[in-house]
């Protein structure tokens, strides 16, 4: 594939994914960032935030679609 389309298809899936972010706060997206893995530690006036799972599963996302793209 082009480098351009995949860009343009980049853009537009993220695109996408943000107005459904944004937009529908009950939808798939809603819980991304709080998933049962993510772990955040808050004392007193500091906090500290791991999304672990979250940081998978975008990655294993990502990869899924990078590799059908490049078929």
């Amino acid at each position: 594939m082009h480098p351009a389309k995949l860009l343009m298809l980049s853009g537009l899936l993220l695109l996408v994914m943000g107005a459904l972010w944004y937009f529908a706060g009950w939808g798939p997206l809603s819980r991304l960032g709080r998933l049962p893995g993510d772990f955040s530690i808050r004392r007193g006036n500091w906090s500290v935030y791991f999304p672990i799972t979250t940081s998978i599963l975008v990655s294993i996302l990502l990869t899924l679609l990078l590799y059908l793209f490049r078929r």
